[in-house]
């Protein structure tokens, strides 16, 4: 029934619980006396075989479990419809530990998955999983969704929290405009806000790479506006400031944008100067985070404030933690303390490259 494990996925301060199913069916999630549903409006959703449940943090990590139900569907009708017994699926479920948290980063694999999970296995154990975008390598089939979740499946099992952004290369095809349909979204956008213990997070998506008219998307993109759009929601956040970054308990402020937006690269990419440099300095003056992770330039390695790849005021330290090479796929974890973190970078072949630690 349970096509792989659930996605448990972090927006906000909910849990977005998804899992796609073998067959059609209806699905709800029970955490202790409540029970959460797969609707739309009051009605139960069916006709994707990709299921959506939203439950409430504080619920899931005070219980530590939670159960699929799934209600197998024979034939639905206007009157009458025809379902099974639901069968249950029960997962345990660990919340994000207070200290030397564990993390896991993936960009940029392209369709791939066992090289990256073998990355991920390289590091070790994990307390969460970050995926940054070009996980598929474009959005023409909506089959290729699947491997965001074969990915998610063989390194969380549906236990731990899952942090997911968009890519450019996720805006491309046919399916790429109901991209928010198949992954984590918040109201249907694909930038915002989390919080998971003493971490709290933003997601910033710059979308494209290149201009608009650039011939190679056809009229297909706006993504200027779409950039505007974050900037004013930048100006929200910090305006709603006692109730995100500095809101009791956050010790450690995260950006996540597939992007490395403060790096200015060569054309067709040198775009959005100054969008880019306003979403640098209001981060920089107010939200102070300690650190930005991204991928999209296929190099890993940290950027550090004042450095040659400083372009528009980094406000912090920026690793690009992903590169996919020929023959093996390089990742990031991430051990993270509140006052330093330790980034290592690891690849398929099970070797650690670097490590560094950073004053966070």
């Amino acid at each position: 029934m349970l096509k792989t494990s659930p996605a448990v996925f972090a927006v906000g301060n909910q849990y977005q619980i998804m899992v796609e199913t073998t067959s059609e069916c209806l699905m709800s999630v029970k955490i202790g006396e409540n029970t959460y549903f797969d609707e739309s409006n009051g009605i139960m959703n069916s006709l994707s075989p990709l299921h959506r449940v939203s439950v409430p943090m504080q619920a899931l990590d005070n219980a530590k479990e939670y159960t699929v139900c799934m209600r197998p569907i024979i034939e639905r009708k206007p009157y009458f419809t025809k379902t099974q017994e639901p069968q249950e699926f029960a997962f345990a479920f660990r919340p994000i530990p207070q200290k030397n948290i564990r993390a896991y980063h993936i960009a940029d694999a392209h369709n791939q998955i066992e090289r990256p999970v073998k990355a991920a296995k390289a590091f070790g154990n994990i307390d969460l999983l970050i995926l940054n975008g070009d996980v598929i390598d474009h959005s023409g089939n909506p089959e290729k969704f699947a491997n965001i979740y074969e990915i998610c499946s063989l390194l969380t099992s549906g236990a731990i929290p899952v942090i997911f952004s968009r890519g450019n290369h996720d805006m491309r095809g046919n399916f790429a405009e109901r991209f928010a349909d198949y992954t984590p979204n918040q109201h249907g956008n694909t930038y915002y806000t989390f919080r998971l213990g003493s971490i709290w997070g933003m997601l910033l998506d710059c979308g494209e790479d290149k201009v608009d008219t650039n011939s190679e998307y056809g009229f297909t993109v706006a993504c200027h506006h779409f950039r505007e759009r974050q900037t004013e929601y930048i100006k929200a956040v910090i305006a709603d400031a006692e109730k995100e970054y500095a809101a009791p308990g956050v010790k450690t402020r995260l950006i996540i944008s597939h992007n490395p937006f403060t790096q200015k690269l060569m054309a067709p990419f040198d775009i959005e100067e100054d969008i880019y440099r306003e979403w640098a300095s209001l981060l920089k003056e107010h939200v102070k985070p300690n650190l930005m992770v991204c991928g999209h330039t296929h190099k890993y390695g940290v950027s550090f404030v004042g450095g040659e790849n400083d372009n528009y005021g980094q406000p912090c330290p920026v690793v690009i933690a992903s590169e996919p090479q020929p023959d093996r796929f390089i990742g990031c974890g991430f051990i993270i303390n509140g006052t330093q973190t330790d980034v290592v970078f690891t690849d398929s072949d099970g070797n650690t490259l670097s490590k560094e630690t950073l004053d966070t």
